[in-house]
């Protein structure tokens, strides 16, 4: 049964939400004009998710076969059909991932545009048919989960919306509903897709399920659609433990945190998996090497990045109201993470705007160190002096 309108099509979401949901229950719509579409209806939107990596210092190499998307619908094509969805009593969720520049007003979009063209008008002109539609029923209203990776992305959106009611001249009631009835919730989404598989391993990969649907008696679909991802997979949403029991999951063990404060998780992010990035790359740079995978694996750096991670990272977190245990074991997660032999994560790749994530990543972490020790660590400023160096 549909019960979530996804926007956006890409690798992703469909490693993502979209591979923890049960059978047909995802309609996908392409938030953007133009193809997109065309190779995932031509395999009925059935796809397989590669996940690779390591756990607990374990291998991972598994393909899994996702049926979660039911259709996919071109909104700039089929508007009337999109519509219609406003108007399925069973739809209870948004989901999105339009990037970064996605949730953002756009003053020429208008209520009469089939459809509008940035993702919040479409969301607004959806919600407001669905509110029309059911007579603004209370029990109409949906739930919003934007995936895109903005601090505070579904105040971001909740912005937008205001602004394109007000814009429009919108009724009042209709404002109210929105905000009662369909709650906007921030989330934090983490796991690596690294999308479509080389030439070489898209073959290896149809070789794996052609052999696989021979044991089992069935014929293998053709030009099948890979999408690969780490094992590793987090779900962060600042929204009430019931919201779970809605969500149609095809199995309830999947790493989906409900809390009433995103925020700790997001720091928690970006001082043991980004900090350590930033600091890498440029020391690995500087040392002639070439990758995560490299700098982990090098007999001092390595030793040097773990250090950083247990005295110099984690107890800055301590303070906000996370367990030693728990950040024990998400460093550990994020060390299976940066030693995975699938992926080869390019330290260059990591230093695209280096200054500026230097100051989001590290100096927040070497600020919170001091106040807590009274001196400056040692990885963490050899990491900005060393990419004051390769900037300069």
């Amino acid at each position: 049964m549909e019960k979530i309108i996804q926007y956006g099509e890409g690798n992703f979401l469909r490693a993502f939400a979209d591979w923890m949901m049960e059978k047909d229950s995802v309609v996908v719509v392409k938030p953007r004009p133009g193809k997109g579409l065309e190779r995932l209806i031509g395999q009925q939107c059935r796809y397989y998710v590669c996940v690779q990596g390591m756990k607990d210092g374990q291998v991972i190499d598994n393909i899994e076969r996702m049926e979660s998307i039911s259709r996919a619908i071109n909104p700039y094509e089929e508007h009337d059909e999109y519509l219609r969805l406003a108007e399925q009593e069973s739809i209870r969720f948004v989901i999105s991932n339009t990037t970064e520049a996605g949730i953002a007003f756009d003053p020429e979009c208008k209520l009469s545009d089939a459809p509008a063209l940035s993702y919040p008008g479409k969301l607004t002109q959806l919600l407001y048919h669905r509110w029309q539609h059911f007579k603004g029923a209370a029990d109409k209203g949906l739930i919003i989960l934007p995936c895109e990776l903005i601090f505070h992305n579904g105040k971001n959106l909740q912005k937008c919306i205001n602004q394109y009611i007000e814009l429009w001249g919108l009724e009042a009631e209709f404002k109210l509903w929105v905000e009662t009835c369909c709650p906007i919730y921030n989330t934090l989404v983490d796991r690596i897709v690294s999308g479509a598989p080389t030439e070489e391993e898209q073959k290896e990969f149809e070789s794996r399920i052609a052999s696989a649907s021979n044991n089992e008696g069935k014929a293998e679909a053709q030009n099948p659609i890979f999408v690969k991802a780490e094992p590793y997979h987090l779900w962060v949403i600042e929204a009430p433990e019931d919201v779970r029991a809605e969500l149609p999951l095809r199995q309830n063990d999947f790493n989906i945190v409900f809390t009433n404060d995103e925020h700790p998780y997001h720091e928690r992010k970006v001082t043991l998996l980004n900090a350590p990035h930033t600091v890498m790359s440029a020391l690995g740079t500087e040392m002639g090497l070439e990758t995560v995978r490299d700098c982990m694996i090098h007999p001092t750096l390595g030793a040097d990045l773990q250090k950083m991670m247990n005295e110099e990272l984690i107890p800055t977190l301590l303070p906000m109201g996370f367990s030693q245990e728990e950040l024990d074991a998400y460093a550990h997660d994020i060390t299976d993470r940066f030693l995975n032999p699938f992926l080869h994560h390019r330290l260059s790749s990591i230093r695209l705007n280096a200054i500026s994530k230097c100051k989001a990543r590290l100096l927040p972490s070497m600020q919170r160190y001091f106040e807590l020790n009274g001196t400056m660590p040692t990885m963490l400023t050899k990491g900005i002096m060393s990419n004051i160096r390769l900037e300069n």
